[in-house]
C-alpha cells in the first residue's frame, strides 16, 4: 500500500438522567448546546438518533489512529460538557442497564416515524447503541470484494467490543445482547457473498421495491459498502465504553481492510465458509464475548477467545506494522484481555454491589474519561448520594 487507508468513526451514546440513573426522554437541549460548541463546522459533529434518549457523534476523515483518538476525545468531551450544562450525563454501551423501552417514544422525523410504523415491535424495543467504523475504499466493486473477505473476522470484533450484558434490568447471560436485538431486523447480520457492486445494488433496489426497506441506509448488515461515503463500513461493534476500545475497533478494521485489499490485488482466494457456520460464530461471540471458547469459522473449531483474538492479530500483523500501529494495538488488546471487556467490567460492578445504578456510574466514568470532571462533579455511588442528602 502506498499510504495508510483513511478511517472515520460514528459513535452512538445514551443520555442519562443523573437523578434517577435512567434515560432522558428529550436530548434536544443537549444537542443544541453541543452544536453551539461546534458551530462553524462544515459537517455537524452531532445528531439525534431513532429514540430521544440517544445521540450520535461523527469524526472527520482521519489519516492515523492518533488523529482518531484526538477527535474521539474532543467529541466525547463536547458531549459530556453539553450534557453537564443541560443536566445530564453520557454513557457508551450497547444496551443500557436500566432501559425500559416502554417509556421512550421516537424522534419526530419522517424517516424515524416510517421505521416505527413499518417495523412495529422491532422498532419499539430498539434502544441500542453501536460503534461504526468507516475505512476508505473508493472503488465500489473493490469494496464488495473486501466485504466478502472480512466476514470470518467479524465475530472477533464483536467479542472485543461487547458492552451489552443487561437488558430491562436483567442480566441476559450475553456479552453483547445488542447483537441479538439487532439480528432480528430483516437486513441484519453477516451479509452474503456478492460478486460485484452492481449485484449488491440490484439486490438493495429489489428490497426497496418490495417495501422490505425504505432506502439503502436500512441495510443493517454487520459490514456493508458505505452509503454516504466511499468506504467499507463495519457495523458489528457495540458502542465502546472507553476511547481505547474505539481505537481497537478502528485499528483492527483498517488493518483487516488493508490485508484483504492486498489479497484481492494479488488474486488470492478466500475461504468459502458455510453461512450457518458464520451465523454460529457470530452468536457465540455475542453470547460469551472474551470469557469462553469461540468458534473459528475458518477452521470450524472451538478455541479459547484469546486464541482467536491472537489469530486475528497474526493475520493483520503486516498492515499494523506498516501503519506503525502494532505496538499500540498489541498493548491495548493485552490490556483488554487482562481487565476484560466492558461487559465483564459491568458484571463485576453489579455483582460486587447488587446495584445496577453502580453499573451506570461505571459507564459514565469510562465514557467521560473521568478526569474531564471537576472534583465536585465526579460521579457518586447511589448510597453516597443518599447519605449526602440526609
Amino acid at each position: 500500500m502506498n499510504r495508510p487507508l483513511t478511517v472515520g468513526v460514528e459513535e452512538e451514546f445514551f443520555a442519562v438522567d443523573p437523578s434517577t440513573r435512567g434515560l432522558l426522554t428529550d436530548t434536544r437541549p443537549l444537542l443544541a448546546c453541543a452544536h453551539t460548541r461546534h458551530a462553524g463546522q462544515e459537517i455537524p459533529s452531532y445528531s439525534d438518533e431513532l429514540r430521544p434518549c440517544m445521540v450520535e457523534s461523527r469524526t472527520g476523515i482521519c489519516l492515523n489512529l492518533d488523529q482518531v483518538r484526538a477527535e474521539i476525545f474532543n467529541l466525547r468531551r463536547g458531549l459530556v460538557q453539553a450534557a453537564r450544562e443541560t443536566g445530564g450525563w453520557i454513557a457508551a454501551a450497547g444496551t443500557f442497564p436500566l432501559t425500559d423501552w416502554r417509556t421512550q417514544g421516537f424522534v419526530p422525523k419522517p424517516r424515524f416515524e416510517h421505521i416505527a410504523k413499518t417495523y412495529a415491535q422491532l422498532a419499539a424495543e430498539h434502544i441500542i447503541c453501536a460503534c461504526h467504523i468507516h475505512v476508505g475504499v473508493e472503488d465500489r466493486d473493490t469494496a464488495i470484494h473486501v466485504m466478502n473477505r472480512v466476514r470470518p473476522w467479524l465475530p472477533v470484533l464483536s467479542a472485543l467490543s461487547s458492552s451489552s450484558p443487561f437488558w430491562m434490568r436483567d442480566d441476559t447471560g450475553y456479552a453483547s445482547y445488542r447483537s441479538m436485538i439487532w439480528e432480528r431486523w430483516p437486513m441484519a447480520g453477516i451479509p452474503p457473498i456478492f460478486q460485484s457492486f452492481d449485484q449488491y445494488k440490484k439486490g438493495v433496489e429489489l428490497l426497496i421495491d418490495t417495501e422490505t426497506i425504505a432506502d439503502a441506509g436500512q441495510v443493517f448488515w454487520d459490514v456493508r459498502p458505505g452509503t454516504r461515503y466511499e468506504t467499507v463500513e463495519f457495523r458489528i461493534a457495540d458502542s465502546c465504553s472507553t476511547i481505547d476500545e474505539v481505537i481497537v475497533q478502528a485499528g483492527l478494521s483498517r488493518a483487516l481492510v488493508q490485508k484483504c485489499l492486498e489479497e484481492f490485488e494479488h488474486g488470492d482466494s478466500f475461504p468459502d465458509i458455510d453461512p450457518g457456520m458464520l451465523r454460529a460464530a457470530r452468536w457465540r461471540s455475542a453470547r460469551f464475548g472474551l470469557t469462553s471458547d469461540l468458534l473459528d469459522p475458518i477452521s470450524a473449531e472451538l478455541v479459547p477467545a484469546h486464541t482467536l483474538v491472537d489469530r486475528l492479530f497474526a493475520y493483520v500483523r503486516s498492515p499494523l506494522e506498516e501503519n506503525g500501529d502494532w505496538d499500540e494495538m498489541a498493548n491495548l488488546v493485552e490490556r483488554t484481555k487482562r481487565l476484560g471487556s466492558s461487559a465483564e467490567r459491568q458484571r463485576r460492578a453489579f455483582y460486587e454491589t447488587d446495584c445496577l445504578e453502580n453499573v451506570v456510574d461505571l459507564l459514565v466514568r469510562e465514557t467521560a474519561n473521568i478526569e474531564l470532571f471537576d472534583e465536585h462533579d465526579k460521579v457518586r455511588k447511589p448510597n453516597q448520594e443518599r447519605q449526602h442528602e440526609q
